[in-house]
């Protein structure tokens, strides 16, 4: 009897380390994942949606080519991000520039969690999620060369733009290792990634691409501001999974990046109703619900890191700064169709700069103070990388659209202009009564 109770007393060693082993092992949260698994179809939607925001805002000789436009992205980011695309963007590090092939058509991207990038899901899942803002990325430069761009060579762009603009942009800023994400840059859901990359490369653009035939001579007012409003609504609710999954968990901070966006959203759409009103003696549909989209961009970095009462600042000063932004172009000569650079551009400037501002340990303890909370540097980082996320959008997307316009061409015919895009570039027709 001795010595079985000596030789059990032995075993106990060596049970309480596997215990402990068993325990370090990262395990599936249902509830994280679950919210996760929403978030993802949320942030899904969200690109039809911006399909039929654009949609309603072209011609009715264009809506179909317009939507169509972000509906073939995901089709195509889709392929490429299975492909190489999640490995260069979030892989192992090289040089603090770009993720290397080790997760190649995702090899090694399994259902058991990264703890990296999401302790408690599955990095498959992971992966999934952050394919939806890859996927939506692209589509909102289409705002910025509506009614003109050939589909043949917008297919091509989509791959070059994805590889050589998106995915280092990404890696940078999200991917461990990545040289922004080192400085100590915040984005919780990509005000630089999405919204300012996107909105230089709609920039440089509509610039390259050059006006609409009659831009500025003959009325090109929306078709359908039902379709438009109706799209911006949907994106709206979409939003939630794009900020509140970015907690990457259904926890205190998914619930305070939720209530932000909203927050940020209605006060937007607010402000940007009463300066419009003032300046136009009316205000109208088109304006409330590109004030909600500002405001959704702009908190975008910040929704995980700022106060409500700082979300509701943001979104008051992006209505107004986004209004103004808009009006600017027509001034500086650029025809952006559809505000891509108004709206996501300026407001995903401003989102990141009052990052910088109003960020609070209190609200996520993983991020950092920002100037109102005595840390000045955090301000000077968040410049920076608007810096970068201008500047190297803008040169990346002028050469790839270069290349095209000589290999390709960037523009329909004068001809197919004028019949639309859904005739010339598609056979068929939006409508048919």
């Amino acid at each position: 009897m001795r010595k079985i109770f000596l030789i059990l007393f032995s075993l106990f060693p060596i049970l309480s380390h596997a215990e402990e082993a068993q325990n370090s092992v990262p395990k599936i949260d249902s509830g994280d994942t679950s919210w996760l698994l929403i978030s993802t179809a949320l942030v899904m939607l969200m690109t039809p949606a911006l399909g039929l925001f654009y949609g309603g805002m072209v011609r009715k000789k264009n809506v179909l080519a317009t939507i169509v436009q972000s509906l073939i992205t995901i089709g195509i980011v889709t392929v490429l991000w299975i492909i190489y695309g999640y490995s260069l963007a979030f892989g192992p590090d090289l040089n603090h520039i770009i993720g290397d092939l080790s997760w190649f058509g995702l090899k090694g991207v399994s259902f058991e969690p990264n703890p990296d990038y999401g302790a408690t899901v599955p990095h498959v899942l992971f992966m999934i999620y952050q394919l939806m803002f890859a996927i939506i990325t692209p589509a909102l430069i289409t705002g910025a060369f509506a009614e003109r761009f050939k589909f043949k060579t917008y297919l091509v762009f989509i791959v070059l733009w994805h590889t050589f603009v998106y995915l280092p942009l990404a890696h940078w800023v999200w991917g461990v290792g990545g040289w922004i994400r080192n400085l100590g840059a915040l984005d919780f859901a990509g005000g630089l990634v999405v919204h300012i990359s996107s909105g230089a490369s709609a920039l440089i653009a509509a610039i390259i691409c050059g006006k609409r035939k009659g831009f500025l001579t003959e009325p090109m007012p929306p078709h359908n501001l039902t379709m438009t409003i109706i799209g911006g609504a949907i994106l709206w609710f979409g939003w939630f999974g794009f900020n509140g999954g970015s907690a990457i968990g259904s926890n205190s901070l998914a619930v305070n990046a939720f209530i932000t966006t909203h927050i940020a959203a209605s006060s937007a759409s607010l402000s940007w109703m009463i300066v419009e009103w003032l300046h136009n003696k009316k205000p109208t549909g088109l304006g409330i619900i590109s004030g909600v989209v500002a405001g959704l961009v702009a908190i975008t970095p910040a929704a995980g890191f700022v106060t409500p009462i700082s979300a509701l600042f943001i979104g008051l000063v992006a209505g107004v700064l986004c209004f103004f932004a808009v009006l600017m172009k027509t001034k500086l000569g650029y025809d952006d169709s559809l505000d891509a650079v108004g709206v996501h551009g300026i407001g995903g400037t401003w989102g990141a700069i009052a990052t910088g501002l109003f960020a609070t340990k209190s609200v996520n303890p993983a991020g950092a103070d920002g100037l109102l909370y005595g840390n000045a540097s955090l301000l000077f980082t968040q410049i920076l990388t608007v810096i970068v996320g201008w500047i190297y959008p803008i040169v990346v997307t002028y050469i790839i659209l270069k290349i095209l316009d000589k290999l390709m061409g960037l523009r329909v015919s004068k001809d197919e202009e004028i019949e639309g895009l859904d005739l010339s570039q598609h056979g068929e027709s939006g409508y048919t009564f």
